[in-house]
Parts: structure tokens; sequence; C-alpha cells
């Protein structure tokens, strides 16, 4: 067993192995107060949840109050790896300042209640909208971190009940491209590789995923390919400097907006190399002549330039895709929430196409989750699909899942695609919603231009319910606020990118009078006397078990198919990988081995849409150009950015994420090892650029856009000239009392503009124009941060410092296969 200080190594110690080598197994516990494995009164059975890569753990329970985790050795997804989230961050369970009663607003202010009060209120407010103004006046705003029964049950009320195409998740800021990609290419969602693909791939190749800060353990495990023999190449295509990039054979740094061009270069220099599988084309896609003459457009020359990257750079990565014999590719929010999101993140699938790598091992694409259960939000229906990925543009599949709820299917809104969340909110602007459900998840902070986001919040014709486990800075401006159970306090199901289920028991009680989002919901389908067309509940279910075996009769035949799965097939094992059924019994590895897609025009989730305007194909339409069903190889054309620099904005802006935090930091922010790691906001500016300011590590630095300012110390980094990068977790629940959300700018989205990918429906938080000045210099500012120095770039997010004994880990290597240390 050996002790390493996790928030100054987050990835941990190496175990190296080879191409076709299985992962070595590596056990990381972690136990608060020096308690020992000794000491802990049960272990039970769960998975991570604040990130999408799913590590398989078990919670420790000590006097009823969750104690520690530890790693699942057995789980197919970590091998008993954990990240610094996993570690430190169930903490936040046992915050002082967690919601316990609901409250509601009198007189102005919110006010402790009992639940019938508040849900009397909520229920009530529902009835008297649809009887004054319909369904469409009621929209649903959920997350990223509920469980899949969850979901569901929501997805039920919402559709089903209620009636209304006003529902969506968070999941539209961080993975509705990846979803939008795959429909594009396959006809469905659902990712066609496996982590395991890690373990074979020759060539990894990462566009606008800084993997080793979102997904730290899958991280691990390419880096420790890379310490093993015969490690595969790795391309990075990032405008910053990270951990990634550093690691990487070849970095491709190109100019903010302009990832359609770097795919068309890279794929032009493929075909004009030869280096395509035309068996593969021409049996299994449709598309690919259109694909060649549009990028004649697009000589690896032109690309070069446009993009500002180093043309030999671009051959190389171009020679290592295009001979690649195992190539697996990732693709995460440097591509989802920039300009020509879907368009870019479609190119990526058209790389594996024309090569013939799918399906095979170290042959995959993972458009990656950006949360833990956004992978249940868009199979359950919950982000505004129609649960099974059923189309809402064919009858037949209406008909089915009215068959399934036991339903008038034209009962299901389907007049229309589903409302997304920016649409959302201009409904709510002009008044046509008048109440919104929001559940476990932070508008007020998340949304893009927060100044108009408060705006609309708080409208007196709006009846806002916010459902969560804090008192959010959304939670603050709700009508009233029904305190959740999380995880750890509840049982439930979730999915992880590569589409292993995993089953999270109940270890410990809520606090106070906290619920399950679960109980919250059938209460409220109760209280709305939702029935379905005999008259019984709509909702038949009152525990997430028996929500489980609901779901998985409304999959059954779909392309998630989970009619294979149990709870007690989960518990004591390994996660499983839908679809699993009958003739795929433990699951399956890989989609698409056989070369057969789910893209037949009476089976597939979407007929696909115009990627640059965003229009939908017709039935009609999609059936004359795809009847067989093969996957799609769709051009995408290159359109300059809508918001450039200028002399007034002279750099472009991005935003994004640290490794040791969360969204909002409603959790992350509440553990020690955590918050002590990332405290404050910074800005990250390149060596050029800040000396020819005249700027040094530390300055308070304001910056501003059309849209507000922001203030932030400087750090110096590995960022491309002419850029500047804010992470975007930074709200004001934790400011100093006083503090207005929008004066002391504090929050990346008070700079981000309302714009989104017309396929995808995705805002663009990587897309707009800033301007910098100098505020104070370091000297005057007493910092509350970890040193850090410029030779050791800070994007990686790791403090000079340590995180001090508390953060100390045991790993314990349990097995060290061919070559492992």
């Amino acid at each position: 067993m050996t002790t390493v200080d996790r928030i100054r190594e987050p990835w941990g110690m190496r175990t190296p192995y080879g191409p076709g080598q299985p992962w070595p197994t590596r056990v990381d516990s972690y136990l608060a107060d020096g308690l020992t494995d000794d000491d802990v009164d049960t272990w039970v059975q769960s998975a991570s949840i604040l990130h999408s890569n799913g590590d398989g753990l078990d919670i420790a329970v000590k006097d009823g109050r969750i104690a520690g985790v530890r790693g699942r050795a057995v789980d197919r997804v970590n091998h008993g790896r954990l990240g610094p989230k996993d570690l430190f961050g169930w903490q936040a369970n046992h915050s002082p300042d967690r919601l316990t009663v609901p409250l509601i607003r009198r007189n102005g202010k919110l006010v402790e209640t009992d639940w019938d009060t508040a849900m009397d209120a909520v229920a009530g407010r529902t009835k008297e909208l649809l009887a004054e103004r319909g369904p469409s006046s009621v929209g649903f705003y959920t997350t990223g971190q509920l469980f899949l029964e969850e979901y569901y049950t929501l997805a039920l009320i919402g559709h089903g009940g209620i009636g209304t195409n006003h529902m969506d998740g968070n999941t539209r800021l961080c993975t509705a491209t990846a979803a939008a990609a795959l429909k594009e290419s396959f006809g469905c969602d659902g990712q066609p590789g496996s982590y395991t693909d890690v373990d074979h791939a020759d060539v990894i190749a990462l566009y606008g995923h800084n993997m080793a800060e979102t997904q730290t353990v899958l991280w691990t495990r390419v880096l420790d390919r890379l310490a093993g023999p015969n490690p595969p190449s790795v391309i990075c295509v990032d405008p910053r400097e990270t951990p990634v990039a550093r690691a990487a054979t070849v970095h491709l740094a190109p100019r903010p907006g302009t990832n359609v061009m770097l795919m068309n270069g890279l794929l032009h220099e493929i075909l004009h190399r030869g280096w395509i599988d035309q068996d593969y084309i021409d049996t299994h896609t449709i598309g690919f002549d259109e694909l060649r003459t549009q990028l004649e457009q697009y000589p690896i020359e032109k690309a070069a330039e446009v993009c500002d990257v180093p043309l030999a750079d671009l051959r190389e990565a171009a020679r290592l895709l295009g001979t690649a014999q195992r190539l697996l590719s990732t693709v995460l929010q440097g591509f989802y929430q920039s300009h020509q999101a879907t368009a870019a993140a479609v190119q990526v699938n058209n790389v594996h196409l024309v090569r013939g790598m799918l399906g095979k091992a170290g042959c995959g694409v993972l458009q990656m989750n950006g949360q833990p259960t956004a992978q249940n939000t868009r199979e359950c229906g919950a982000d505004g699909d129609l649960p099974g990925f059923r189309n809402w543009a064919n009858d037949q599949h209406l008909e089915e899942l009215g068959r399934v709820w036991n339903i008038d299917p034209m009962r299901i809104p389907h007049y229309t695609a589903p409302t997304h969340l920016m649409q959302m909110m201009r409904y709510v602007e002009d008044g046509s919603i008048r109440f919104l459900y929001v559940n476990g998840t932070n508008p007020a902070v998340s949304l893009p231009e927060l100044n108009r986001i408060r705006e609309i919040l708080t409208q007196e014709r709006l009846f806002l319910v916010v459902q969560d486990i804090f008192l959010s800075e959304t939670a603050q401006l709700a009508d009233v606020v029904l305190p959740a159970a999380t995880w750890g306090e509840k049982t439930g199901t979730f999915t992880n990118v590569d589409r292993t289920v995993h089953l999270s028991d109940k270890a410990i009680e809520p606090p106070g009078d906290a619920r399950s989002d679960f109980d919250i919901f059938v209460d409220y389908a109760h209280r709305l006397d939702l029935r379905d067309k005999d008259g019984a509940p709509l909702v038949k279910w009152s525990t997430p078990e028996e929500a489980f075996e609901a779901w998985k009769e409304c999959t059954a035949g779909r392309p998630c198919d989970y009619t294979g799965i149990s709870y007690g097939m989960l518990r004591g094992g390994s996660g499983v990988q839908w679809p699993c059924n009958d003739e795929e019994p433990s699951g399956t590895e890989r989609l698409y081995s056989d070369g057969k897609f789910w893209a037949a025009p009476d089976y597939c989730e979407s007929y696909g849409r115009d990627m640059v305007t965003g229009a939908p194909l017709s039935p009609t339409e999609y059936k004359a150009m795809n009847p067989w069903g093969k996957a799609v190889i769709k051009a995408g054309e290159y359109l300059p950015p809508h918001e450039t620099v200028s002399e007034e904005y002279p750099y472009m802006l991005t935003t994004g994420r640290t490794l040791y935090h969360f969204h909002t930091r409603t959790k992350t922010a509440r553990a020690p090892q955590l918050q002590q790691a990332a405290p404050e906001v910074w800005i990250e500016m390149s060596a050029t650029d800040s000396t020819r300011h005249g700027y040094s590590e530390g300055d308070l630095l304001r910056i501003t856009t059309p849209r507000g300012h922001v203030e932030a110390k400087l750090r110096i980094s590995g960022i491309r000239d002419g850029v500047l990068f804010l992470p975007f977790h930074y709200g004001y629940w934790d400011t100093p009392a006083g503090h207005e959300p929008g004066i002391e700018g504090r929050a990346a989205n008070e700079l981000t503009i309302t714009d989104w990918d017309l396929a995808s429906k995705q805002p663009l938080f990587k897309s707009g124009a800033a301007r910098v000045e100098r505020v104070r210099f370091s000297n005057d500012i007493p910092s509350a941060a970890p040193t850090i120095t410029a030779s050791k770039p800070v994007s990686a997010g790791i403090p000079e410092t340590t995180g001090g004994s508390d953060a100390n880990v045991s790993e314990t290597l349990v097995e060290a296969p061919g070559g492992a240390s």
C-alpha cells in the first residue's frame, strides 16, 4: 500500500501496461478522521457522481454518517481507482447548510414550511395554469445528476401527464452536441466505443477534451498506457496547454471558432493520401461523395492558415489519424461549446467512418458526457426527447410509447421538436411559460449572460420551483424550495459515457425532512391526480426498483435495451453496458461491430438536421436519403464565428472547468481539500500577452465583454496568444455579505453570449470577444490561493502546495500483469 497526496498528484501512482493487456487493478481509499477499514460499520455499493466517468466505489458508513469511500476493484470502469472529486466530494453531504425543510415565499421572503403546504402550492399553481393557459405554460428544467428512475418518472409526468413540450436538462449546456452528433452520423444516440478501447488503441485523439481534469480516472488509464510498452500516440486539439497537451505527440492549438476548418483540413489530407477504407465506405455508409466534393475547398494548407496552427503539425496529426491501426477518438466541450459545435463533432465521426474504425477493439468514438447521469437524462426523455431513444416525428414510436404508458399517444407532445432550454428561457421572458420547475441545477450561475437570466427568473408572473440540496443562487430566487436527498441518501441507477449502468444503494438517511427526488416527483404526480386512459394512476410505481422495471419495459426492442439488467444483477459485481437483453445477456462492449447501425427510417431516433440552419429533415426526406439505414457521412461547411475580435475587444474568451470543482461548486466547494486547491476564480493569459501588457502573475485584472465584466487574478499559462480563459464554476453563494451578483463580477457567465449551435441547441460558452485591464498589482492583493508558478502551467489545476495530511489517499496495487510496476 502506498500513500499519495491526491490533491498534489491527482492521478496517483502509475501502473504501466501494454496494448491488449488488462489494466492493472489499483484500489484507492480515503477514510476521514483517522479511521481504518476495521472502524467502518458497513460498506455500501455505489459509483461516482461528480463527473461522467462512472467510477465504481463503495461508501463507508460509520455511526449513520458517510465516513469515506473505496474504489471497487471488480468494476470494469475504474478497476478500483478514484479521482479527487470521488475521494473528497462526499463531504458535502454533511455540510451544515444543507436544505432540510421546504421553504415558501411569504411577503417577499423565503420562510420554512411543511411538505403539504409546499407541495400543495406547487401542484395547485400547476393546476391553475393548466386550466387557464394549457400545458405550454409549464416548463421543467432538470439536471445531469439524478438517477434513471427519477428522470423517467419526471419524463412521464411532463410528456404523458401534463403534456408539455417544454422540458430540458442542464445537459443542454454540456452534452447536447454529443447526442446531436451521434444522431447525425448513426441515426441514434449511444456511444459506439468503450473505455476498454484505451487498452488497445495505437492512436488516441482528444478533440477539445481535457480528459486529465474532467475524467481523471480515464486519463489515469491513458497515462498507464503511455508509461507501458508500445504506448499509443496522442493527438490533442485545445487552445490551452493542458496536461493532455503536454503528454501529446501532437498538440494542435487552433484559433477559437475554427474547429470545422481544422477537421476539414485533416479529412482533406486523409482522403488525399488515400488513407481510407473504401470497402467499408461503400458497404456501410452514405454521403461520401458529398464529403469528397465539400473537402475540395479545404486543403490542409488553408486549414493551417485559418486555424493558425503549424502546417507540419497538422500534417503529422493527419498522418497519425490516417495510418492508425486502432484509432480511439474522444470529444468534449472544446468542440461542444464552440462555434459550429455539431458540424465539428460530426467530422470526428467522419474520420472513423472513412477509415472503417468502429466496432473493433481500440477503434471507437466517445462523444463524451460532462455529467454523471447525462446519458440517463437523454435516454429517459428528461431532455425533451422521447424515452427509449424514440423519434418524436415518427407516429409509430408515439403509438409504442402510448401503449407502454397506457395513454392516448396524442397526449404526448409531438407537434414540433422539443423545446430546448435557451428557447424555454425566451418563453419565460415573453410570459408564455409561467411555471418553471428547476431541480438539481443552478441556472443563475451556469447559463450565459447572467444579468438577463436573473431578470428572467425574478419576473413577478413566473412561479419558480427549485428542488435542490443547498440554497443555491437560483433557489434564493424561488417561490418554493424543496429540500432533496442526494447521492448516498437514496437508491437508483445511472449510466456513464460508455453505456455502463451502475446501481447506487442508499447508505444513510437524508438530513432533516429532505426527500429523494423520486419521492418528490411521485408525490407531485399524485397531487396532480394524473391518470392513464383506464383511470388508473399514471405513475404506477412507488419504489425506485419498481420504476426501473417499468423503464425496462419502455426500452424493450429499442437501442438502449435494459431488459436483461436487474438490481440483483448490478449488486456485488461490476456495472453492465447496455444494450443488455436475451441476445446480449452480459451487455454489449461496443456498438456497430457488424457494420449495422440504428439508422433505419422506421427505427432511428432522429432524421437529422441541417447543420447550418438547424432545420429538421422530414421523414420523407430522410427515407429517400437513407432507405437502407446506413451510417451517414455528413459534410460540414466552415462559417466564421459570429463574434470576433475587434479593436475594442482584442481577445477571444473561452470558459471551462478545473480539476477540483464541478459545475457551480455547490458540492465541491464544501469539500475542504477541493476548495483549498482552487478557492477563487482566475484568468489565464499567455506569457507573450502578459509581457506585452506588463502584467505579472497574481495581478487583479478586469475582463470585459459587451455583456459585463469579471475581476480575477492573473495566471500566466501556456494558452495560445490572443485567448483568455476563465473557469465557470464560481458564483456568489459563498461571497462576503453585501456582495451583489453582477456588481463585483465573479461568475464567468456574466460575460458569455446568448448564442447556441443551431443543430444541437447547445450554448456557445467558448465563443466571444473580450478586453482586459489591470485593476491592482499582485503585491497589493492578499492571496488566498496556493502559489502556482508559470513553470507548471495552471491549466493543469495543480497547486504547488500539497493538500495536507487530509488529502493523503491509500493506493493498493492488487495485480500487476505484463510489465506493470
